[in-house]
């Protein structure tokens, strides 16, 4: 195979992936309302990948045009194929809520009405909502010489609509854009007493395009025309102009919602003079429309499954189970002084970690807490227990990450409050995002200072927390807490960086760690010993890594992988990667959790990280892989995080040769087997 082959294209990989989660909206087992969902994440993925990797390759084309990119492509060549397969992917996905999804909610009583069915009482009651909610705060503007074309805001609903006639001052107009404010629903639910009474939702388009008209006062509207702009959204910070990191920040989160146009969203009744010209205004070639037979803003209707009442067309509620040696009044540094704690969220319940945070506010012989904040949510228990440590006079640090992208503002806010607290924030090192997990507490004990640590390989946030499948050790090992603080002190400090004992760190030794180790399987391969690598992580695509795993393989290592996203490695190649096992699961949680597993002679180093092997981890972020020594939790880890993973054939997609993926079913003699369905079952309350 040539070198261009052996690495396939990260975006259409990435929209493999979310095939994989429309095939969970197809999926007649998934409850029916959680299909919606499903539904819902595919056009939220989509928005996330025209605003970051489709605004990347447009750069690419016009800074580096001939640049070869891994894939062995142009980045126009790149463009051309994404293109065609996510316009196949939201075809396919419209055809799915309008022929399928919808219909089953009609059976349900649930309606979405359209405005040719609505009835005398319905019509009333929707001018009513036009004239109260939507009217007083709605700003046509007309575009004439005196009204250039507006700027919409990124992702904004916005109507284009035609019109004839003159206004007021006798000015002719023959078209206006109408831009919904964000803060107006764009599915409405409708009392149930004028839908039969079963559940209803209008969308706010439909109830637009019946009343625009009374925007327009003796003018005749001849067309209204629903579209959507989504723009570059990446934000670029200089750090040769920077004076104030987080001001910078928030500079540019004003300007992404202005970047440059990459995708606009139509409706199919849009005709093409008028999509044309939108597609002028916004600098667009006709490959970037796409013309949809519905609503051009799915996500939207992620708000339905929770105003529908309906527990038999949702996912069973689950309760997290809770940690048995950790008394309802027992302490978290009591417990962790006598062992390492390991938690397998959301199936154990995150609260250790928070208790851990809100003992240390209270606690009088703590002296110290120190933290990073990647994603907390704009509601945080835990932050708000970092801010009564600071108020309590304990020095507290907050290495808060103002990068997280989508995220930015919600940081900048928690920066600001806690600052405001008295704790000590810092943004890290610039050019290198603080993507570790961990938080350090110092305490006194019997005259001495004693650390407490947690490592985790997703965010401290209690929202995700119920949803991502995370791994977290809260540990008093002196070793391990020891690099903790070496850690914190040269994210906030100056000098070199420290020998650490135990944990590994991008991007300084994490990369090196992880080559080094696939390279000693080979070498035991090689020489006629088992060799085993087993790794679990959200995206591979760093070419170093890939190569080294192909090396492997072709030594005779056997290799499996579970990939829930992007993954660039070829498996199954004859002669190349045929020992090479690619499989990702996608199921009711969202497998999160990163997991490195290496035989190495029978001593099976096993790692939990915070990051996936992708070229940011390992060289543009600051993570932090933690060793899982004591016995019974490496077990743990590897029946719970790998083991249980590979033997998945419910929600498990085995990964062909050529990038596709086929779903892997339990043969007739098979017992189905989930590894989240197993893990509620032994965890869950």
């Amino acid at each position: 195979m040539s070198d261009q082959n052996r690495i396939l294209c990260r975006e259409l990989s990435l929209l493999a992936f979310n095939r994989r989660v429309l095939a969970q909206a197809q999926d007649e087992s998934v409850p029916l309302l959680e299909r919606l969902r499903f539904l819902c994440i595919v056009s939220s993925n989509l928005d996330e990948f025209f605003e970051v990797r489709m605004a990347w390759l447009k750069r690419e084309q016009k800074l580096h045009p001939n640049t070869v990119l891994d894939n062995g492509k142009t980045p126009s060549e790149t463009i051309a194929a994404v293109t065609a397969e996510v316009h196949a992917l939201i075809a396919e996905q419209y055809a799915l809520f309008n022929d399928v999804l919808q219909p089953e909610l009609a059976k349900e009583n649930i309606h979405f009405y359209r405005r040719r069915n609505w009835t005398a009482a319905q019509k009333a009651w929707i001018e009513a909502y036009f004239d109260n909610e939507l009217l007083p705060v709605l700003t046509p503007i007309g575009l004439d010489p005196s009204h250039p074309f507006p700027r919409p805001l990124n992702k904004s609903l916005n109507f284009a609509v035609e019109l004839e006639g003159t206004d007021a001052f006798g000015r002719p107009s023959k078209m206006a854009i109408v831009q919904a404010p964000r803060i107006l629903p764009r599915v409405v639910p409708m009392p149930s007493e004028i839908c039969d009474g079963g559940h209803g939702f209008v969308f706010l388009s439909s109830i637009l395009h019946a009343h625009v008209q009374k925007l327009f006062l003796g003018m005749k509207v001849k067309g209204c025309y629903q579209f959507r702009l989504t723009r570059d959204s990446d934000l670029t910070v200089d750090e040769d102009d920077l004076q104030n990191l987080r001001m910078a920040v928030q500079n540019e989160l004003h300007d992404r919602e202005y970047g440059d146009g990459v995708r606009l969203e139509v409706a199919d009744t849009c005709p093409a003079y008028i999509h044309d010209f939108l597609l002028e205004q916004f600098q667009l070639a006709a490959a970037e429309l796409y013309q949809v037979k519905g609503p051009v803003n799915l996500v939207r209707l992620n708000a339905v499954p929770d105003l529908v009442d309906r527990a038999d067309l949702k996912f069973p509620q689950m309760q997290a189970g809770r940690l048995k040696k950790l008394q309802k009044n027992g302490s978290v540094f009591d417990l962790a002084a006598q062992e390492t704690i390991l938690l397998h969220h959301p199936y154990q319940s995150f609260e250790p970690v928070v208790q851990m945070i809100q003992e240390a506010a209270a606690d009088p012989d703590v002296l110290a807490v120190k933290m990073t904040i990647y994603r907390t949510g704009s509601k945080s228990e835990l932050v708000r227990a970092l801010m009564k440590a600071a108020l309590a006079g304990k020095q507290v640090t907050v290495v808060v990450e103002l990068m997280a992208r989508f995220d930015e503002a919600t940081n900048v806010n928690w920066a600001q409050q806690l600052e405001n607290a008295g704790a000590h924030v810092v943004y890290g090192v610039f050019g290198y995002k603080v993507h570790a997990k961990m938080a350090l507490v110092i305490r006194r004990e019997q005259g001495r200072l004693k650390r407490y640590a947690h490592l985790g390989t997703g965010n401290y946030h209690q929202g995700t927390s119920k949803i991502y499948t995370d791994f977290g050790l809260i540990t008093a090992d002196e070793q391990i807490t020891a690099d903790v603080n070496t850690l914190f002190m040269e994210i906030t400090g100056l000098g070199k960086p420290g020998r650490l004992n135990k944990l590994y760190q991008s991007p300084f030794t994490l990369h090196k760690m992880v080559i080094d180790s696939i390279r000693r399987e080979t070498e035991h391969a090689k020489a006629g010993r088992p060799a085993k690598i087993t790794a679990k992580m959200n995206s591979l695509i760093e070419p170093t890594a890939i190569d080294a795993l192909y090396e492997a393989a072709a030594a005779g290592v056997k290799i499996n992988l579970i990939v829930r996203g992007m993954c660039t490695l070829r498996p199954g190649v004859k002669g190349l990667s045929e020992n090479i096992r690619v499989v990702s699961i996608i199921g009711r949680q969202l497998e999160h959790s990163r997991v490195y597993y290496f035989y190495n002679g029978g001593e099976e180093n096993t790692y939990i990280a915070s990051a996936d092997w992708m070229g940011r981890n390992f060289f543009r972020r600051i993570e932090v892989a933690t060793p899982v020594e004591t016995p019974a939790l490496k077990a743990r880890v590897i029946r719970e995080g790998l083991q249980m993973a590979l033997a998945d054939n419910t929600k498990a997609w085995l990964m062909q040769p050529d990038g596709s993926y086929t779903r892997i079913r339990p043969s007739e003699n098979e017992t189905p087997q989930g590894l989240q369905e197993g893990l509620w079952a032994e965890y869950g309350r």
